[in-house]
């Protein structure tokens, strides 16, 4: 099991709407709107780095009103 934090940026006034979307994704355990750089924090779980790199791609990343993400993978030092 991979963990990561996805930092999101989205369109202007749009993180709370895509924060209640995200949380809506299989794979995602939280997301939370936040302020800063980034607008939303996302806390997601997959199988393995490639299905995690899915999640992010193919799920987050097409959502109409995001700008930009940076994927953050857990690890255990």
């Amino acid at each position: 099991m991979v963990q990561a934090y996805v930092l999101v940026q989205t369109e202007v006034g749009r993180a709370g709407d895509l924060a209640e979307l995200i949380r809506g994704i299989d794979g995602v355990r939280e997301a939370d709107d936040v302020t800063g750089p980034y607008d939303v924090i996302v806390r997601a779980q997959a199988d393995d780095i490639d299905a995690l790199g899915r999640l992010v791609v193919a799920r987050i990343q097409r959502l109409e009103g995001i700008a930009r993400t940076l994927t953050c993978p857990i690890v255990q030092i």
